[in-house]
């Protein structure tokens, strides 16, 4: 029988009653609960979110409104927004990464009742007419005037669960902002917990966690990813969750060598970082039966890297492609066979499989027109879900200009053939009859120096490739060689990891990184960003 999701309110209560013994283990303690430890029970995370919600409503929030969530990476964003749900409030999920003049036009944007934040985010940012009131985190950094400690809140009784309507606002998650100011999505529980956890919670051949799983996650924890793995996994009750806050290799390798995964998802950018972790016979990853990767490209030796790292016999990488609006959308399962083959102009990792059955569709249309192309033509690609978004806070504009009826456009170019899915660009940064992805996944493949490839595409000119390395050096030879066959490139700019513009998922900040390079223009309309 398909299992009924649960109401994110009462997420833990539910798998305490049901006895569900998933030990959590973390990398360090939440913020949330300095001296908690990092190891936890459901009656524990139940108790420790029924205080939170108990904090919350005597802070002023309550049914309806806003609670606007500003921390560091944590899983216990998640415990926040399940305090927030189970009185009646919004959580809103915003990444303490974000630059402060942004981070202030998403809060004046959400106008929420209550601010909670950790000091060091106090600091930055002016909240002198943002928000009504704000509540301080524990955590290093002074408590700017006005602002309550959290720890004066705790004691307060939680009233009854709130019991809101399936279409009704649930959470609100941000976009990844790589090409400005990020979008505020809101979900409902019909979309983001219905559809996508419930789907997820389903005991699926190889995807779903096992009994017998240790499953971790080192995502980003505001993400509109982690409310649907947080529902899906602990329904499903593994033996372990492992949830990693720091995703540096030097803290994140030795949490994940004490606690050796059985399936691990995390962005590529994270992916990147650790691969150096894949060499040796102590590999953290020796254990490893499936990767989930959904946020960003993945080019082809990473993925090589880490199916390599496995000892498991047959260990897959499921690569999903999808939106924060939308859900996933695709998804298409990697293995050591079918990434055998090296350098050539149509890697893999480009084609993203079909829908997923019985869940999403898509089409591609033209770009002027929108009138459906042919198969093969590429075209900007529509996506048809029942777990689309309810909206964007305070741009609704900006989302009825990307709704069809029930299809959304994606403001992805891509090539439907056969019924799967080939990505090539986004529309406000494609190469024109190419693609800078395509070129990505060619340059890494062919170039062991590179870390990691960002091209940019430049209107009547060749693209830019911009290359990471270790040390911000690469063989000008090795690069002529690599690009013999491909469309032309300038020069690259050879630059180190931390040099890069990124956003809190490790995508690269394309607008800001084409302004360092004065390569302003965009050969896209960036209509559909």
């Amino acid at each position: 029988m398909t299992p009924k999701p649960l109401d994110l309110g009462i997420l833990f209560d539910v798998a305490a009653d049901r006895g569900v013994p998933t030990e959590v283990r973390l990398s360090r303690p939440f913020d949330l609960a300095p001296d908690g430890g990092v190891s936890w029970r459901m009656p524990a995370l139940a108790e420790l979110v029924r205080d939170t919600a108990g904090a919350l409503r005597a802070a002023g929030a309550g049914p309806g409104a806003t609670v606007a969530v500003v921390k560091d990476n944590h899983w216990d964003i998640v415990l926040l927004a399940c305090a927030a749900a189970r009185i009646g409030a919004v959580p809103a999920l915003l990444s303490a990464d974000l630059p402060p003049d942004t981070l202030a036009v998403l809060l004046a944007r959400l106008d929420p009742a209550v601010l909670v934040a950790a000091p060091r985010v106090l600091s930055t940012v002016d909240m002198a007419g943002l928000v009504e009131r704000t509540v301080a985190l524990p955590g290093p950094g002074t408590v700017p005037a006005g602002a309550v400690p959290l720890d004066d809140l705790r004691g307060h009784r939680a009233p009854p669960p709130y019991r809101r309507r399936d279409d009704d606002p649930l959470v609100v998650h941000h976009t990844s902002g790589t090409t400005g100011v990020p979008k505020l999505v809101v979900h409902s529980t019909r979309t983001i917990i219905r559809r996508l956890a419930g789907f997820e919670a389903v005991r699926w051949p190889l995807l779903a966690s096992r009994r017998t799983d240790t499953v971790a996650s080192a995502i980003a924890f505001h993400h509109g990813r982690a409310v649907p793995w947080s529902v899906s996994v602990t329904w499903l009750a593994p033996r372990r969750m492992l949830l990693l806050a720091d995703r540096d290799p030097a803290v994140a390798g030795p949490v994940l060598r004490a606690c050796p995964p059985s399936t691990l998802e995390t962005d590529p950018a994270t992916y990147v970082r650790w691969t150096p972790l894949t060499a040796g016979a102590d590999t953290p990853f020796r254990d490893v039966r499936l990767y989930v990767s959904t946020f960003d490209a993945a080019h082809p030796p990473m993925v090589r890297a880490y199916l390599g790292a496995s000892r498991r016999r047959l260990p897959v990488w499921m690569q999903g492609w999808g939106q924060t609006e939308t859900g996933p959308l695709t998804f298409r399962f990697l293995t050591r066979g079918s990434l055998a083959a090296r350098g050539r102009r149509r890697p893999t990792t480009r084609d993203l499989g079909r829908p997923v059955p019985g869940r999403t569709r898509l089409r591609i249309v033209d770009e002027h027109t929108f009138q459906p192309v042919p198969d093969g033509r590429p075209g900007l690609v529509l996506a048809r879900t029942d777990a689309r978004c309810l909206g964007y806070v305070g741009e609704q504009d900006r989302w009825d200009d990307k709704v069809d009826g029930p299809w959304w456009n994606t403001g992805d170019i891509g090539v439907l053939s056969r019924g799967a899915l080939r990505l090539l660009d986004r529309e406000v940064d494609r190469v024109p009859g190419g693609s800078c992805l395509e070129l990505e996944d060619v340059l890494e493949d062919r170039l062991p120096a590179v870390v990691e490839a960002t091209v940019l595409a430049a209107p009547g000119g060749p693209a830019v490739p911009v290359l990471v390395t270790a040390d911000g050096r690469l063989d000008g030879t090795a690069f002529r060689a690599a690009t013999r066959d491909l469309p032309p490139l300038t020069e690259p700019v050879v630059v180190t990891w931390d040099e890069l513009p990124r956003t809190a998922t490790g995508k690269v900040r394309r607008a800001e990184l084409r302004a360092r390079l004065r390569t302003a223009a965009v050969p896209g309309t960036g209509r559909w960003t």
